[in-house]
């Protein structure tokens, strides 16, 4: 955070209130060890076909007017198989469908547990198709970025 702080001139003080929602994860490939830290991005693990999500620090990185503590560091150990998925909040929040709704992270879930079991690349298929179905008239509101690893 303070590198983040530092980088964008951000004082207490400051004009500057840009800062970012992230998902970060180090993963140790030999031991399958996963760390996972989140500003306002969670992490979702499907194993055995049951989603777990790491739920994110209500709190972005750079500038905060709350009160400052350090992330929460998860310590994940992976099994052979796992699928991981960090992602922004662009697909959850775009509008769209009959009713111009959000799409949300309960239809994202549900997503995830009915595709996990298809390969990454075919799974970016399947996402891209439900998304441009999702979208239909409307125009994407966000950037939009999901990260999907199988251990």
């Amino acid at each position: 955070r303070t590198l983040v702080k530092t980088t964008l001139s951000q004082s207490d003080a400051s004009e500057s209130k840009d800062g970012m929602d992230i998902a970060l994860c180090v993963m140790n490939h030999k031991t399958l060890n996963l760390q996972y830290a989140g500003a306002f991005n969670p992490l979702y693990l499907i194993r055995k076909k049951e989603l777990q999500e790491f739920k994110a620090d209500r709190m972005p990185i750079g500038i905060y007017h709350g009160k400052e503590t350090s992330f929460t560091n998860y310590e994940i150990k992976l099994q052979k198989g796992d699928c991981l998925y960090i992602f922004s909040d662009g697909y959850i929040d775009q509008i769209g469908g009959d009713s111009g709704k959000k799409f949300l992270s309960k239809t994202m879930k549900n997503t995830l547990l009915e595709i996990h079991h298809e390969s990454m690349p075919k799974q970016k298929e399947i996402l891209n198709g439900i998304l441009t179905r999702w979208m239909g008239k409307y125009q994407q509101v966000d950037d939009i970025l999901i990260i999907g690893i199988r251990a």
